[in-house]
């Protein structure tokens, strides 16, 4: 039976994916209800039914005090036995059964699909994000804001109809019940929720923004616990643990004043609903005493009406905490819309074609891009790599090497030129193409948190077992992974590297990575200090390697350490994002240059300059 309410929607149905999704709140939670349409009917329709037969079990206490007063007790059991039987069957069998429909459609059928629907497709929407839009957020926040608004948008839907729709029909349904027993006795009920209302509507204007802040304090200090714990190498080399306590309890503090405000609130509101509540209880029960004692009213009325605004008292409660419960939920929901409702910020281009790759020539004309600053970055460089051409790029820091990388892989789009490949602007074919056909090597290897097998095959996961270990071969990384375990006794390609691969040395890492890229086996090759987290025995074993992996494939190599690339085809030096020298190696030292420069600082080692920013 479960199975048959869990399957009733797919969450991972097929839907038209939106570069812009909605950015107001409820057009968001519509697009996102799409496949609920039907069940959130069904649902609400039983909601109702569910509340108007609370409503008629109110009524029918007040039938039964006065039938019970009409005779003695044998002959009121020989009038009304039926229907005392059939009000029982009611109660004992009918009133369960919806009951019972109404949850199992809310917990089984809605909650764990809605939850699901809206998590799939957030991280399908983020991982769609250009480089750049990771690089200016915190990666903690990001999951947290993915992890943190699906139960908020489930726990919003549960409450409309668990509290929302439920509270709507019994409030109507105590309308009709109060005018049909008497008309006076509406009056009380209709000041009571005005003024019910009233604070209902105070509250939620206060608590909704109070909730919205005390949320963000704890996305604050998410942020700043992730922060610390993803550097906490550098946290334990500083011996910085007391200033890392300090700085998570400023954002630990301010989260405890916002929720301070929050519960102030909502203590406020309690003594106000309580004050309220007692007010319509003596109203109603007085008013339809005085009509009993007028002769208007039966006994059975009485215990009817003072049923129904006990039932009210106890439920008010409840629809507060519930509405509550419904802005702050609203309120995550808005929060995590800041990150996982914001637009693509690079997309193809319509009608973006994949890449034809041809012959692998690369022309870069007049590219400049200084990430919106202004400075940085490149000013108006040309550069043509012929087919199969191998040309390494050196520069100081800062000078634009990086930036070149990321262009040419278009994690950002230029801020003026082109590059062009065989031809074809990389802008107007689609990314993944582009991005098929470069295989790049960083300097800094950062590795999934995935077995080493997962990590080599990430280069082409179609790739046999075969292929995967000669990769691990030609980058000297067979014989380590043979001998690694890890803590769950998982040992060689199937041992897990850990977060980021932090199980793993510097070179053992770098060793998996060129693994990964010489399994892709893409014809552009991309190599960025490919070489500097290893030991000189494994570096020389590897360049031969490296030089075997370039034939026939167009390569830029960026290098501090000129020994790397000194046997390349041709040397391009930057320097404030222009190129200033151009040649081979020997060229280059005969002209006495900043080339020369660098080369005679080094012993066979780096230029003597750090790592450039990541932010060029």
């Amino acid at each position: 039976m479960f199975r048959l309410f869990e399957n009733l929607v797919d969450p991972y149905v097929a839907y038209q994916q939106s570069d812009a999704p909605p950015r107001r709140l409820l057009p968001f939670m519509l697009d996102l209800a799409r496949p609920f349409r039907k069940v959130f009917v069904a649902t609400a329709v039983i909601t109702m039914i569910v509340a108007g037969m609370e409503i008629l079990l109110i009524w029918y206490v007040g039938r039964l005090v006065d039938l019970l007063n009409q005779g003695a007790p044998a002959d009121v059991l020989a009038r009304h036995g039926g229907e005392f039987l059939l009000a029982a069957f009611g109660v004992m069998i009918i009133r369960p059964l919806l009951s019972s429909l109404d949850v199992v459609l809310l917990h089984n059928a809605i909650i764990p699909n809605f939850n699901t629907l809206v998590r799939w497709r957030s991280h399908r929407h983020v991982l769609r994000q250009p480089v750049g839009w990771f690089e200016n957020d915190f990666a903690g926040r990001i999951a947290n804001r993915i992890m943190q608004t699906p139960p908020a948008a489930g726990d919003a839907v549960f409450q409309i109809f668990d509290a929302v729709t439920f509270a709507l029909s019994m409030v109507i349904g105590s309308f009709v019940l109060l005018s049909q027993a008497d008309a006076r006795l509406v009056l009380p009920l209709l000041i009571w929720i005005s003024l019910y209302f009233l604070l209902l509507r105070w509250t939620v204007t206060r608590v909704g923004p109070a909730s919205a802040a005390a949320s963000d304090a704890r996305s604050a200090i998410t942020g700043r616990v992730v922060d610390s714990y993803t550097n906490i190498h550098s946290v334990k080399m500083f011996a910085h643990h007391d200033r890392e306590i300090a700085y998570a309890g400023e954002a630990i503090e301010h989260a405890r004043v916002t929720h301070q405000r929050e519960m102030r609130l909502i203590t406020k509101m309690d003594f106000a609903l309580t004050l309220l509540n007692g007010c319509l209880i003596v109203a109603v029960t007085g008013l339809s005493i005085w009509l009993w004692y007028s002769g208007s009213a039966s006994v059975g009325m009485v215990a009817a009406t003072t049923a129904l605004v006990l039932r009210l008292n106890n439920m008010t409660y409840w629809i507060m905490w519930a509405t509550s419960n419904l802005v702050q939920a609203l309120g995550v929901v808005a929060e995590g819309m800041e990150t996982i409702a914001q637009p693509i910020a690079m997309t193809d281009r319509p009608g973006a074609r994949p890449l034809e790759f041809r012959q692998g020539r690369i022309e870069i004309q007049s590219l400049a891009h200084h990430y919106g600053r202004g400075f940085g970055g490149l000013a108006k460089v040309d550069l043509t790599v012929q087919p199969g051409e191998k040309i390494g790029v050196v520069g100081r820091s800062g000078s634009g090497k990086s930036t070149l990388v990321k262009l040419l892989l278009r994690f950002y789009d230029a801020e003026g030129g082109r590059i062009l490949i065989d031809g074809q602007d990389i802008a107007d074919v689609t990314q993944d193409s582009l991005r098929q056909k470069i295989g790049m090597v960083q300097q800094e290897s950062s590795l999934l948190h995935r077995s080493v097998r997962d990590n080599i095959l990430y280069g082409r996961p179609d790739a046999g077992e075969a292929a995967m270990i000669e990769a691990a071969k030609q980058a000297e990384a067979h014989d380590f992974i043979t001998d690694l375990t890890d803590p769950g006794g998982r040992s060689g390609y199937d041992a897990q590297v850990g977060e980021r691969g932090v199980k793993l040395s510097g070179g053992q890492r770098q060793r998996v990575a060129l693994a990964r890229v010489i399994l892709k086996n893409a014809p552009i090759l991309v190599l960025d200090e490919a070489t500097s987290a290893l030991d000189s025995e494994v570096e020389a074993a590897i360049q031969e390697t490296l030089y075997g992996v370039m034939e026939g494939k167009t390569v830029i190599a960026i290098a501090h350490r000129l020994s790397t690339i000194a046997r390349m085809d041709r040397i391009v030096v930057l320097d404030d994002g222009k190129i200033i020298e151009n040649g081979s190696h020997a060229d280059l030292l005969a002209k006495g240059g900043l080339y020369a420069q660098f080369w005679e600082r080094q012993s066979g080692g780096f230029i003597g300059t750090d790592d450039e920013d990541a932010a060029q």
